[in-house]
């Protein structure tokens, strides 16, 4: 009896010793082992490709992934992995699209070169495969837009900025003292100026009639402002209306000089003004000229040299000093001893600057020292911000201390040299809200020494970040003119319908622009803006004002003193 419950017992076990081994031993499962008999279960097969190419815009689907089942499974999809993976969606049945259409001149992938990775898996319910696809993204090359030479000859423009009317025509500011009236549609410069301060201003150094903007009520009032130096080197922002019959010519008896800085040097003097959004003037202002800022005003609050200040020009604060015909607005961050205009300060020579008009944010071009060429920016909140100078020169440590607090840094710097993406005096630029879909949101700008132009999407702008000039897009070939060369840009400025125009300092104005017959039509979301704001000269060669140009800029605008 107690051999049998034994032999029993034993057969029990080399039982389950074979059921164990059937199952894969060691009491661990693993589901691709089948048991013995069983039908063998496959994983799917891709059958699509691992790699496409699509245009910059795409919307919608532009990639089906497909894949068999050698079971005769269903198969669905889904993404796994991949850099790029967040700018996706999938359909289970395959179906890939970009969450929002790529941009060849911001591309939104990892490596910033326009190849997105995605990986995508591929299931039959119980079996998976994977695809890792490469995505590669084009330029459109065939975007409709030229540049076209508007004018050739002007004595050293400096400046330009729409006529508030329906003609479509430009104020054109001379470093020498004339504003002209030109009409971009036929390059006819009008036979008698609109201002000639002609002798009214100094041209030694870097300093002349440097800046215009008119009133957001000029159309009604004919008021506009102008900045310059005087004869003495001082700086004037200078209040001017025009004849009450005709808002073509200045009245040059109606001079007012709203505002003086004395200005020691004759570099650095800034140069630009222009109205906000909210309708108040703002005014940049060089440092005082020399190297290394020598008499401290960058971070000076007591001083208005290197500041961007902001001034109601509407009304007189300050009735018993001719010298500030202005109020302070409200909201300037600083009151005395700081100086209440001040609306940044630790600038340098904050040469040409912009409001975007769609979100009223300020873009500050900085001309640099030795090292680097910063594009700063002001919000409307930001009313305070130290841009560093000169204790950093862009992201570099200039004069110190290394980690100074409460600093905001430039959102984009290129270094000094001669390649595509150097240079060394930044003109600051405008936001394109244009006719051309291809550039809208474009922050537009170039190197007034190297003949560099380059944009950056504003949609990739982030306070406190800057962008290296590895990200910028060169646009020397996109904006090459279909006549002429463009040398040395010393301002951008727009017409009322927002096309873009370089200002060449040796004479020429070119305008960015649709090609004839090639659409380019206004969208309302790039258009809206904030509703506050409202004979010719004897022609020079062109080798005559080159052989001048580069005087001026080897004598003058080089800044390596």
């Amino acid at each position: 009896m107690k051999q049998a419950r034994l032999a029993a017992r034993f057969a029990a076990i080399v039982l389950m010793a074979a059921f164990l081994a059937a199952c894969g031993g060691g009491g661990s499962s693993d589901n691709n082992t089948q048991i013995p008999g069983a039908p063998v279960d496959h994983p799917p097969t891709f059958t699509s490709a691992a790699s496409a190419t699509v245009p910059e815009g795409t919307i919608g689907v532009f990639y089906t992934a497909t894949a068999t089942d050698p079971d005769g499974k269903p198969v669905t999809f889904t993404l796994s992995g991949g850099a790029d993976m967040s700018r996706f969606i999938i359909t289970s049945a395959g179906a890939l699209q970009f969450l929002s259409p790529p941009d060849f001149e911001a591309p939104n992938d990892v490596n910033a070169d326009n190849v997105y990775l995605v990986t995508i898996t591929a299931s039959d319910g119980a079996q998976t495969a994977t695809l890792p696809l490469t995505v590669t993204v084009t330029d459109v090359t065939g975007a409709a837009l030229r540049v076209r030479r508007v004018v050739a000859g002007m004595n050293f423009p400096i400046f330009l900025a729409p006529v508030p009317d329906s003609t479509g025509r430009v104020f054109v500011v001379q470093r020498g003292g004339l504003i002209r009236i030109v009409t971009p549609s036929n390059g006819t410069i009008a036979s008698t100026p609109f201002l000639d301060l002609t002798g009214q201003v100094s041209l030694d150094g870097e300093r002349g009639l440097l800046g215009f903007a008119t009133a957001p009520d000029f159309p009604t009032s004919g008021r506009f402002y102008v900045y310059l130096t005087a004869p003495d080197g001082t700086i004037e922002v200078r209040r001017y209306q025009t004849l009450a019959n005709n808002r073509d010519q200045a009245d040059a008896a109606s001079g007012d000089a709203i505002l003086r800085i004395a200005h020691p040097r004759n570099n650095h003097n800034g140069g630009w003004i222009g109205f906000g959004p909210d309708g108040m003037l703002y005014i940049g202002v060089g440092d005082g000229g020399g190297a290394d800022d020598p008499d401290n005003n960058g971070q000076n609050r007591a001083t208005l040299l290197g500041k961007m200040l902001r001034i109601d020009p509407a009304s007189d604060g300050f009735p018993n000093d001719p010298d500030r015909d202005y109020a302070i607005p409200a909201g300037n961050p600083f009151t005395s001893p700081n100086a209440p205009e001040v609306w940044a300060y630790g600038l340098r020579n904050p040469f040409r600057n912009s409001f975007d008009p769609l979100t009223g944010n300020l873009y500050i071009g900085d001309v640099g020292q030795g090292a680097a060429e910063e594009i700063d920016l002001m919000r409307p909140g930001d009313a305070g911000a130290n841009f560093g100078w000169p204790i950093m020169e862009g992201t570099q440590v200039h004069r110190g201390p290394a980690n100074t607090p409460g600093l905001t840094p430039p959102i984009a710097e290129y270094s000094h040299g001669t390649g595509p993406r150097d240079g060394s005096s930044v003109t600051g630029g405008v936001v394109y809200r244009g006719p051309l879909e291809s550039l809208r949101g474009e922050y537009l700008f170039a190197d007034f020494v190297q003949p560099n132009r380059w944009s950056i999407n504003t949609g990739v702008i982030l306070q406190g970040t800057t962008i290296p000039a590895t990200r910028f897009q060169l646009r020397n070939a996109d904006f090459t003119p279909t006549v002429g060369t463009i040398d040395n840009v010393v301002a951008f400025g727009t017409d009322v319908t927002g096309n873009v125009y370089m200002v060449d300092f040796d004479g020429e104005i070119f305008v960015i622009e649709p090609v004839p017959g090639s659409g380019g039509a206004f969208s309302a979301a790039s258009l809206a803006a904030p509703q506050a704001m409202s004979a010719p000269a004897p022609a020079m060669s062109k080798e005559e004002a080159m052989q001048r140009a580069r005087q001026v800029l080897r004598d003058t605008l080089m800044r390596r003193r």
